[in-house]
């Protein structure tokens, strides 16, 4: 009920309309979605998602001076780099519109819970249960909420082992952010874009990249780490450098039960390979023998 006014005897409510408001509600213009402008980038495909991650959720400091960082750029999408079951590799041109700023990025998109398989996670996520147990079963389930919590802890996964490597100073992608299930990282290869070569498709300069490698993956096992799926097909070559790349199964082989199998299985892998292509001193046994030196595993 509204109150009365009992010194005017009116009631206090709204006020009707009288015709100066009517008068002027008829000149004032209607406005309609259409007369305002998009909230959009003015080119490309997306405003840059830096701000939208915490500094946490971004690479290691000092930020190299290469990325652009500032919050007018623009993320323009130039095409897939690689597929696969679990997520696909995009390359992204990030820079502000009107300059010379620009870099590209290499966007790794773990894939929707109904597309994604994660047919090899059973043994990689031992020892990375999160805390509630309706969470451990619905990973344990296969769920669609539970696929997307093993999604979410690839990507996170991925991105720490990035962090923690590029920190140690060994050749992965400088780790750019990550937002949700989405990695960007550094792209590894020419300013044109055109990726640098997986090492399966290099047949020259084998010798030097065995060293490297082995030097890479003893620094690894002295941190009590193994790549977890290493074989040539995830080792890029740059300008005669290798660079280790998905790295989402990276294992802690003094935590998980089956830490030396996988020292033992990436120095199967590679060791092989490089025996294949004729490299002397590339044998199985005698790097896994090593590896399990350094790691100081049995």
């Amino acid at each position: 009920m509204p109150k009365r006014d009992h010194s005017s005897g009116r009631s206090r409510g709204r006020r009707r309309l009288d015709a100066d408001d009517l008068e002027w509600l008829e000149r004032t213009p209607r406005f309609t979605a259409a007369d305002f402008p998009d909230d959009g980038p003015p080119a490309g495909d997306r405003w840059s998602t830096w701000d939208q991650s915490t500094p946490t959720e971004r690479g290691p400091r000092p930020h190299p001076g290469w990325l652009v960082t500032e919050l007018a750029a623009v993320d323009t999408e130039l095409g897939v780099l690689k597929t696969g079951k679990e997520a696909d590799v995009h390359l992204i041109s990030r820079g502000v519109p009107g300059t010379d700023r620009t870099c590209l990025l290499a966007a790794k998109r773990y894939r929707s819970a109904e597309n994604r398989m994660f047919h090899r996670d059973t043994g990689y996520l031992e020892g990375r249960r999160v805390r509630e147990s309706r969470m451990n079963r619905a990973m344990a389930k296969r769920t669609a909420f539970g696929r997307e919590l093993i999604a979410g802890q690839w990507a996170r996964a991925e991105f720490e082992a990035l962090c923690r490597l590029f920190e140690l100073g060994l050749p992965v992608p400088y780790p750019v952010q990550i937002l949700g299930t989405e990695v960007l990282q550094e792209f590894v290869g020419t300013a044109d874009g055109q990726a640098a070569p997986r090492l399966a498709a290099v047949s020259e300069g084998l010798d030097a990249l065995w060293e490297q490698l082995v030097e890479v993956m003893v620094r690894l096992a002295q941190e009590g780490l193994a790549h977890g799926d290493l074989s040539a097909y995830n080792l890029l070559v740059h300008d005669g450098r290798l660079v280790v790349i998905d790295l989402p199964q990276i294992v802690d082989v003094i935590a998980h039960p089956a830490g030396p199998e996988f020292l033992d299985r990436d120095a199967r892998n590679v060791a092989t390979w490089f025996a294949a292509k004729g490299v002397p001193g590339a044998d199985p046994e005698a790097l896994a023998a090593l590896l399990r030196r350094e790691a100081r595993v049995g």
